[in-house]
C-alpha cells in the first residue's frame, strides 16, 4: 500500500535530521510519497509567513506528516510553529515515550515509560493578559468584585482552562493507548490539592475514566511527588496522563531520565491528523556541519509507522537503531562515552549504517 505523507523537513539541523530519517524510513521497504513542505524561521525570510497555507493544506490532506525541528523566529506573531499546528489541527494529544536504549549514557536502565500530555488546555491555551492593558485592569477589577481577591494592578495574567471535554479525551485516549500496547498501569498526575476547581476536575474525570477499565492499574499523583518519585524510582511508572503544562515539564524530565531529547520520539495525535515530530530544537549553529544525532527523528518515524499499521517496518526500523547504538561504533559524537571521540560519524553515515541493518533484518 503506498502512504502520502507530508514532510515538513524543518530549519536549521532539521534538513539533515529529515533526510536521515527519509532514507531510513525508505530502507524498510514501505512505499511511501512524500509531500515536502516546508515551515519555519527560513520560509519567512522568503514568503512572509512561519507557517504557509500549502503546508496547512497537505495535512489536510494526507492526514499523516512528519517534522524536523523548526526554529520560530522572534516577532512573527506565532509563539511557535509546533503549538500554532496543534491549534488547527486540535492535536490533542501529544505522545511522548522515553525508552532506554543500552549504549546510551544514563543514570538508568530498562526504562519504558510514556508520557500523553494533553495538547490543547492548561496555560498553553494562550489567554493572557498584558500588563497595563485596559483589559487586563478590567479583568482586574473583576475579580475584586466577584471573588474579593486583590490582584495587583502591575500584573500580567494567564487563563488555565481545563474542561470535562477536553480531560476525558486526553485521559481515554491514556487507557487506550495502555489496552492497545499491552501497558499495565496508567498514572494521573495533577496538582488539585491546591487547584481545585482545574486540576481537580482532571483528577475526578480521570478517577471516573479509571473505573471503566478495571484490567489496567490506575493511580494518581500530585506533580510535584511526581517528579522526585520519577528521580528516585521511575521504573515503577509506564503510562503517565498530564494536562497541558505538567506535561511539557514532566516529559522532558523523562527524556533526560532516558539519555536527553536526543533519543526522545514525539507524536501529536487528533481525531483526523497525526503529526509526528523530533522533540528537540533546530541546533542552527550545527546547520550544514552533518553532526547532530537523529535519532529522536528516526524513533519519531517508528511512531508514524506504527500508525499507519506498517507494525513490521517499525519494528524493523526501531531494532536497527537500537543495534546500530548498541554497537557505538557508527554513532554521532554525543552518543560517544566521550563527546570528543574522534571515531564518531556524522548524521548521513549514522543514518547509513542504521540502513544497512536493515536490510540485514529484513
Amino acid at each position: 500500500m503506498k502512504h502520502k505523507i507530508t514532510l515538513i523537513p524543518g530549519d536549521g539541523t532539521g534538513p539533515e535530521i529529515s533526510e536521515a530519517t527519509v532514507k531510513v524510513v525508505e530502507a524498510t521497504g514501505v512505499d511511501i510519497d512524500w509531500d515536502v513542505n516546508n515551515a519555519g524561521a527560513e520560509v519567512y525570510e522568503k514568503e512572509g509567513t512561519v507557517l504557509p497555507e500549502r503546508v496547512l493544506e497537505s495535512l489536510r490532506k494526507n492526514k499523516v506528516g512528519i517534522k524536523g525541528p523548526i526554529t520560530t523566529p522572534v516577532g512573527t506573531g506565532f509563539r511557535s510553529v509546533n503549538v500554532a499546528m496543534r491549534k488547527i489541527f486540535n492535536l490533542y494529544a501529544c505522545v511522548r515515550p522515553c525508552k532506554s536504549y543500552p549504549g546510551v549514557k544514563s543514570r538508568y536502565e530498562n526504562l519504558n515509560i510514556v508520557i500523553v500530555r494533553e495538547n490543547t488546555e492548561d496555560l498553553y491555551a494562550g489567554i493572557e493578559f498584558e500588563l497595563n492593558k485596559p483589559e487586563t485592569l478590567e479583568l482586574i477589577d473583576f475579580i475584586k468584585e466577584k471573588k474579593d481577591i486583590a490582584i495587583k494592578r502591575d500584573s500580567g495574567i494567564s487563563i488555565k482552562p481545563i474542561s470535562v471535554s477536553g480531560s476525558e479525551k486526553i485521559i481515554r485516549y491514556a487507557f487506550e493507548y495502555a489496552k492497545k500496547n499491552n501497558r499495565k498501569k496508567v498514572t494521573g498526575v495533577h496538582k488539585a490539592n491546591i487547584i481545585k476547581f482545574t486540576d481537580g476536575l482532571f483528577l475526578e474525570t480521570f478517577r471516573r475514566i479509571a473505573k471503566e477499565y478495571p484490567g489496567i492499574e490506575s493511580e494518581d499523583r500530585i506533580v510535584d511527588n511526581m517528579c522526585m518519585q520519577l528521580v528516585q524510582k521511575p521504573e515503577i511508572y509506564d503510562v503517565l496522563v498530564l494536562p497541558n503544562l505538567y506535561g511539557d515539564i514532566i516529559s522532558d524530565l523523562a527524556a533526560g531520565l532516558v539519555g536527553g531529547l536526543g533519543v526522545a520520539p514525539g507524536a501529536n495525535i487528533g481525531d483526523e491528523i497525526a503529526l509526528f515530530e523530533a522533540t528537540h530544537g533546530s541546533a542552527p549553529k550545527y546547520k550544514g556541519l552533518n553532526k547532530v544525532n537523529p535519532t529522536a527523528m528516526m524513533l519519531s518515524a517508528v511512531l508514524m509507522l506504527k500508525h499507519i499499521n506498517e507494525q513490521k517496518a517499525a519494528d524493523v526500523l526501531e531494532s536497527a537503531i537500537a543495534y546500530i547504538i548498541k554497537q557505538g561504533k557508527y554513532v554521532t559524537y554525543d552518543l560517544k562515552p566521550n563527546r570528543n571521540d574522534p571515531s564518531a560519524v556524522g548524521t548521513s553515515e549514522m543514518a547509513d549504517a542504521i540502513v544497512r541493518k536493515i536490510k540485514e533484518l529484513s
